[in-house]
């Protein structure tokens, strides 16, 4: 399943489509017109596309993750066929920025600043994520960038570790996702207690 990415004013008019991520030293590209595919140079698998001057084809909807439409998917697939590419595009349509619930929150072992929270993400789901916001708290309704999210800035969110924890998203601050931070103050973004779990979150 494939993710999608638009922003025009940070990277252009340029359609990001990312299925998964290649370690860097296996990175390669190549080009045929408009389309530029990245692939693991060890494997040969396919890891994203960029499709430049998308708008010459269909101008996406929104900023940041997009959700492409049925016919819009028909268009990529069309444009990476053209170019010669053998990739069938199936889009991941389920929201990856999300509510979150941190239910737990313990100081990293190896870290005077890192914490270890169990957040729950709905749907039954408990994510691992370390996070190094100082206000960072148990009980806490925040939002989370779920592994495969596209940030607005572009970043895409993989599964990590940070000092040997390993760690399943990211929860975010106001200046991550593009939004005013009413308290005005450094870290994550809190939301109002009333937020519901697992609901998709809009920088809208």
């Amino acid at each position: 399943m494939w993710l999608s990415f638009y922003n025009k004013d940070s990277v252009g008019d340029t359609l990001l489509l990312t299925k998964n991520q290649i370690p860097r030293e296996f990175v390669a590209t190549k080009s045929v017109g408009a389309v530029t595919r990245i692939f693991n140079q060890e494997t040969g698998e396919t890891g994203a596309y960029n499709l430049f001057s998308i708008s010459d084809t269909f101008t996406p909807t929104g900023n940041g993750q997009v959700f492409l439409s049925d016919k819009e998917t028909e268009e990529v697939n069309n444009l990476i066929k053209i170019a010669g590419f053998p990739d069938l595009i199936t889009m991941d349509l389920e929201p990856k920025l999300v509510v979150g619930h941190v239910l737990e929150c313990v100081p990293h072992e190896d870290s005077d600043h890192l914490n270890i929270t169990q957040t729950d993400v709905g749907n039954g789901e408990v994510l691992q994520i370390v996070c190094g916001a100082s206000n960072i708290k148990k009980g806490q309704k925040v939002v989370v960038a779920k592994p495969g999210t596209v940030m607005p800035d572009g970043m895409i969110i993989w599964p990590g570790e940070l000092r040997g924890v390993k760690s399943y998203g990211m929860i975010c601050s106001a200046k991550e996702l593009g939004v005013e931070n009413p308290t005005g103050k450094k870290g994550i973004l809190v939301l109002d207690a009333e937020a519901e779990t697992g609901k998709p979150f809009t920088n809208k």
